[in-house]
């Protein structure tokens, strides 16, 4: 939050960038984005340690059909019966795949569901707030990141993850300095692609390339690091749902409402915009 705080401030006052500045009325134009980013954090943590990987991959994939809906509700668009049908095939190949990793867990099913739907509420409601005539998406990111730094600050410092970083034994280690930095640069540009996403394609398009990229991984694992332990049903599973997210994008790509690229108000100098 920090390293996107500097990067957005910066660009802002060489004029790279332009989003609105703070007012009284940003608070209210930016909720309920705050708590939903924070939301997705801590519940994902949470439940990463309670489940296991593939039961947790499985679990996360929940977030497409609640993003659908959630996009139905509050954007109001509407879906075809083959959009619908790949997103289920997406899901539905999840659990294939990991069909021989159920092991029940009730704390850990809470907290991956609460993930899910934060992840896909954090998702359609930032869409909802990019729209260039309001906080765009840089200002987005850079006061999502400046209203929440010290609540987060102040939750690591009450359960002591604050003091257990500090006296983290590397970091007089100028390699380790460096990663760490270069971790929080990768950490913005994760944010930025992620928002550039969905502000030029919608939330549930941002929510399939993550399952898609989920799915890549798993098929280079197959090949590469020698740890996969190969199944029938887990590759079947795999097949359904990348086949899923391959009929998303042929839909999406090739629909003839297809809407308009938005124009990059941000971007445009001042005297443009006039």
């Amino acid at each position: 939050m920090a390293t996107t705080i500097m990067i957005l401030y910066v660009s802002k006052m060489n004029k790279i960038i332009h989003f609105p500045d703070l007012d009284k009325k940003i608070p209210g134009k930016l909720f309920p984005l705050p708590l939903l980013y924070v939301g997705n954090h801590i519940s994902g943590l949470s439940s990463t340690s309670k489940l296991s990987l593939p039961m947790f991959t499985v679990l996360r994939k929940f977030t497409i059909p609640l993003t659908l809906l959630l996009e139905a509700i509050i954007l109001g668009k509407q879906f075809s019966l083959s959009i619908i049908l790949s997103v289920l095939a997406i899901v539905l190949g999840a659990f294939i795949a990991a069909g021989s990793d159920l092991a029940f867990n009730l704390e850990g099913y809470v907290f991956v569901f609460l993930n899910d739907i934060f992840t896909a509420a954090n998702g359609v409601y930032t869409k909802q707030k990019m729209d260039p005539k309001e906080l765009g998406k840089y200002g987005v990111l850079f006061y999502n990141a400046c209203f929440m730094i010290i609540p987060t600050v102040i939750i690591s410092v009450s359960t002591g993850d604050f003091q257990r970083a500090t006296e983290f034994s590397h970091w007089k280690n100028i390699l380790f300095i460096i990663q760490f930095l270069l971790s929080c640069l990768l950490g913005f540009l994760l944010m930025y692609s992620t928002v550039l996403c969905s502000y030029y394609n919608s939330a549930l398009t941002t929510a399939v390339v993550g399952a898609i990229k989920n799915v890549s991984v798993a098929y280079i694992g197959m090949l590469v690091g020698g740890d996969y332990i190969f199944s029938l049903l887990n590759f079947i599973g795999l097949n359904i749902c990348m086949a899923g997210g391959l009929r998303y994008s042929f839909l999406t790509l090739n629909s003839q409402l297809k809407p308009k690229q938005p124009v990059d108000e941000e971007s445009m100098p001042l005297d443009l915009k006039s």
